[in-house]
């Protein structure tokens, strides 16, 4: 476990010394913690000095996540002879409650229905010769009304329309192809776009 401290230092520029400290201790927490892991379960298995009051300052503090992550990945894991590819994922993790920030009905494809709780997208390099993928960006989806009209529409969309009994099968006769409009990105796709395009600027002097 020290050799995963160890690891870490090479973030020290980043953040101050006691948030590394908080985060060493979170950590080890995190690697043997059984169960969901919330602040409270964390501050009983991160020992001394890991109190709930420590996991709660450490959770607060705003840390820049996605340089954490690159540097972290630049440091240890990258070989620039590798080849790596960009793929992104979204994980829902169920949540009860009325107050906790995003929370929101979103599809989860191990319940095969919209549950309740949160949402996460998240983009990683996927190394082609170790056939590994490395997190590097991650951020929390919060629909915004926009978005969630847009998904309403898109499924009322998708249920089947009563054919007309008087319509022929087949394209109407005399009808002209018509130039198809512009593509607009919908709300979800242009989140999605800015992460990738925020990735792409923070990798492009290290990967291809």
């Amino acid at each position: 476990m020290m050799d995963i401290v160890a690891l870490c230092q090479c973030l020290r520029p980043y953040i101050t010394v006691t948030t590394l400290r908080q985060l060493n201790r979170i950590m080890l927490a995190l690697l043997v913690i059984t169960g969901r892991s919330t602040m409270l379960g964390l501050s009983r298995w991160a020992g001394q000095g890991g109190s709930y009051r420590t996991v709660q300052r450490f959770f607060s503090t705003v840390l820049p996540w996605a340089t954490l992550f690159w540097v972290f990945f630049r440091q240890h894991l990258h070989w620039p002879e590798d080849a790596y590819v960009m793929a992104g994922d979204a994980v829902v993790v169920t949540k009860a409650g009325k107050t906790t920030h995003g929370l929101d009905r979103f599809f989860s494809s191990l319940y095969g229905k919209p549950v309740r709780g949160l949402a996460f997208f998240a983009l990683s390099l996927v190394s082609v010769q170790a056939r590994r993928s490395c997190p590097i960006r991650i951020e929390q989806v919060v629909r915004s009304n926009a978005e969630k009209v847009a998904s309403k529409a898109k499924a009322a969309a998708k249920k089947p329309k009563a054919a007309s009994a008087n319509r022929c099968p087949g394209r109407p006769q005399g009808s002209r192809n018509n130039p198809k409009p512009p593509v607009t990105l919908t709300p979800e796709l242009v989140r999605i776009k800015a992460m990738i395009d925020a990735l792409l600027q923070l990798i492009a002097r290290v990967v291809p």
